[in-house]
């Protein structure tokens, strides 16, 4: 089991082109183009463990890949059944999708992952889409996987979703695709909008009011796509925090994409004091441009709004918390609990360890902000626990133990910790 150890920091300031590309257009832009007609072309796709998953599965199904280290093409001959298990890895982004993206096609397919996936709630997918006509099941009545799917006719639905999760509305739009009439989705409130704004460009018929997307089944093959993959900003806001907390630095975060649905952390991170400003560079299937962030003296905050939108960063986040002046609150977040580890606990039991005081909660935690003090950590096999915390050693040093796991979405990401100081592996 890997460890890693960074050094405290005095400062640091750079500039950077070079965080990972985005993990969710990523898993799409492979995905999608299996429903494209014609030859897709993508630029900075993620070469990530969870993202070459998704596009080793894409060439089971039948799809035509060349990867030049640069661009990667992508031409389908429609779903092909594969005699191969579908790897997901670690992926529940890629799992998840791929349940919708299936449960139509003909044949049958065998999704599998880590033994961290394995364990990950499915049922929030799985139900729906069985309850529109899909053949699909799995350990624990269809909960867990490796789950079982073998296309189906789909019937048209009206689905109202109880959580905010641009996962299940992703699975059940790719399923509406080809269901047998109109389909309409209701979310309690805005998740990521990925596949709505992607699918859209390329080609299908989808209106969105609000909370409500309408969907129509497909008519004929969708446009290749044609993408360059921005900079993630889940990835991008692990170097905010760290230029945020620590005294007279400063980062420039570059290509990063601006969606609104992406960058509520940072204006979280805004609202506790921060100095960012965001430049537009680009507006095509994604705003796109950088993201400057300086040092400044932060306070707490409570979160409790548009959780969806910033769920992946609150565990960097956390760490900002306890260098804040005062008492931070996080709310409605249960979502935490089912990600790759349970990122409520996680997140407390760690900054425990760092001499922070905290307060869990079913749905969140709060933490009192103070002096983190450094310590030995267990990542839990969770690559943003282990990234959160690295970012935290900037204050104090820090050891964190099982660090595999951040090739699963940042492969470089040690890369740009050393620009902001000593780390060891």
């Amino acid at each position: 089991m890997m460890r890693a150890c960074v050094e405290p920091s005095a400062s640091f300031a750079f500039v950077s082109d070079a965080i990972a590309p985005d993990k969710s257009i990523s898993h799409r832009a492979a995905m999608f183009s299996v429903l494209a007609e014609g030859e897709s072309r993508i630029e900075n796709f993620l070469r990530a463990e969870d993202t070459l998953n998704t596009l080793k599965i894409v060439g089971h199904l039948g799809a035509e890949i060349h990867d030049d280290g640069s661009v990667i093409t992508i031409r389908s001959n429609g779903i092909q059944e594969s005699a191969e298990i579908l790897d997901c890895g670690n992926s529940g982004t890629g799992m998840r999708l791929f349940c919708g993206l299936l449960s139509s096609a003909v044949g049958h397919f065998v999704l599998t992952g880590d033994e961290y996936l394995k364990r990950r709630p499915m049922k929030r997918v799985t139900q729906p889409l069985r309850n529109i006509g899909a053949k699909l099941d799995g350990r624990n009545d269809g909960d867990l996987a490796p789950l079982s799917i073998r296309g189906a006719s789909l019937k048209a639905f009206d689905y109202e979703s109880k959580i905010a999760s641009a996962q299940v509305k992703s699975a059940m739009i790719l399923a509406a695709l080809r269901a047998d009439g109109v389909c309409t989705y209701y979310e309690p409130e805005l998740s990521r909008d990925h596949t709505e704004r992607m699918l859209g460009g390329m080609g299908a018929h989808l209106e969105i009011n609000g909370l409500e997307t309408k969907i129509w089944p497909l008519q004929k093959p969708l446009n290749p796509l044609n993408i360059r993959v921005p900079a993630d900003p889940s990835s991008a806001f692990f170097f905010a925090v760290a230029a945020a907390i620590t005294p007279d630095s400063s980062v420039v975060l570059e290509g990063v994409t601006l969606n609104p649905t992406r960058i509520e952390a940072f204006k979280v991170l805004e609202r506790m004091g921060a100095d960012i400003t965001y430049t537009l560079t680009d507006e095509r299937y994604e705003p796109i441009g950088n993201i400057t962030v300086k040092y400044a003296p932060l306070k707490a905050v409570i979160v409790e709004k548009n959780i969806s939108w910033l769920i992946d960063e609150l565990p960097a986040l956390s760490i900002a918390m306890a260098c804040a002046e005062g008492k931070s609150i996080i709310k409605n977040a249960e979502e935490l609990r089912v990600k790759e580890s349970d990122r409520i606990k996680t997140v407390v039991d760690n900054l425990n360890l760092c001499g922070i005081e905290t307060q869990e909660y079913p749905d969140g935690y709060a933490v009192n902000g103070g002096v983190l003090r450094k310590a030995s950590l267990n990542s839990y096999g969770d690559h943003r626990i282990a990234m959160s915390f690295l970012v935290a050693g900037l204050k104090c040093g820090m050891e964190v133990e099982d660090v595999e796991c951040i090739n699963t979405s940042f492969p470089n990401f040690f890369d740009l910790l050393g620009k902001c100081s000593k780390v060891t592996r």
